[in-house]
């Protein structure tokens, strides 16, 4: 997935300035920012605020599910281009809001993409994801994981439950450089791991380069 990000900073006398506006809502701020991103034919995937002023605003194409018809590695990525439009757009559209920052930028998602709506999980399914829930396993483990574990990674599958969803993976031992591996050796069993979208703190793309399927396009474009 290609990642291509444009930046712009205020001058110093408007950096002053902006300090000194009213304190936007974040609430407002996601509403304006999505409003312009969708209005400029984009998705919004996320939108992140540091304490040195950085607005970053992350986007991608709207993603449409694929048909029989649909040519196998058919899939486009933002470009440096479509980053440039939806940063002009934001740049007049917080200007005349006051919405205090002292730089913006604007990117496509890396390789560990965020997960955050019933979409995104539809998109890649069959992705290695990584997923923190909100509270440990504790007796949901039944002792076939640690019952403080939080995070799991494994391969993101639709699950028979309405609304709910799973990990599937196998506890593989690692192997060392130069270790022979035996063709008779059994393989790790599997584990699978249910779970809705509201017991997941945080779900993101594994961050896993292959140069063979999915891999990191990151590229980095600034102002």
């Amino acid at each position: 997935m290609q990642n291509f990000k444009h930046s712009s900073g205020l001058s110093d006398n408007k950096e002053q300035t902006r300090s000194d506006k009213r304190d936007f809502s974040a609430v407002v701020l996601h509403e304006t920012i999505e409003q312009i991103v969708k209005g400029l034919g984009y998705e919004l995937v996320e939108i992140e605020r540091t304490g040195g002023g950085l607005l970053r605003v992350t986007i991608d194409l709207v993603w449409t599910p694929p048909d029989e018809n649909t040519p196998a590695g058919s899939e486009k990525f933002v470009m440096v281009e479509d980053c440039e439009r939806v940063t002009r757009q934001l740049q007049f559209a917080l200007e005349v809001d006051d919405v205090p920052y002292s730089r913006l930028e604007v990117s496509s998602p890396g390789i560990d993409r965020p997960l955050k709506t019933v979409q995104d999980f539809e998109r890649f399914v069959g992705q290695e994801i990584d997923v923190t829930l909100k509270l440990a396993m504790g007796a949901q483990a039944l002792g076939q994981v640690s019952g403080l574990r939080k995070k799991f990674r494994g391969v993101l599958e639709k699950s028979e439950t309405p609304g709910s969803w799973q990990i599937v993976w196998a506890d593989e031992p690692k192997i060392k450089p130069g270790q022979r591996v035996s063709k008779k050796r059994e393989p790790a069993a599997l584990h699978a791991l249910g779970f809705t979208l509201d017991e997941i703190k945080e779900a993101r793309l594994a961050p896993i380069v292959d140069f063979k399927g999915r891999q990191s396009k990151l590229q980095t474009v600034k102002e």
